[in-house]
């Protein structure tokens, strides 16, 4: 009943203020409706937990690659389609990146 989501980032410049969003797809809940800030991968980041997906804020994003995770729960049947999730950069929108979304059958 639990989804674990992973976000891969790689970075091939450094930015400032760089802004993640990931929307959750219909029929999930989050695991976790904490927001606030994590220190992990060398990475210091403030995750956002909204009604319609995740926003991670990051003030600084070192060159690198980074894998971030979320869990969702499953919590309604059906066929879902899934938004891509977006990276940009908060003062500079012309840089900005996108995921592929989905379609995910809860049975």
């Amino acid at each position: 009943d639990q989804l674990e989501i992973q976000i891969s980032i790689r970075s091939k410049h450094a930015a400032e203020y760089v802004h993640l969003r990931d929307p959750r797809p219909a029929g999930f809940e989050p695991e976790s409706t904490v927001s606030g800030y994590k220190w992990d991968l060398g990475l210091i980041r403030y995750e956002e937990v909204r009604d319609s997906g995740i926003n991670f804020f990051f003030e600084n994003l070192p060159v690198g690659e980074y894998t971030l995770k979320h869990r969702i729960r499953a919590n309604l049947a059906g066929k879902f389609r899934t938004h891509p999730a977006t990276l940009q950069s908060v003062f500079a929108p012309e840089f900005v990146g996108y995921s592929s979304g989905e379609t995910i059958e809860i049975k």
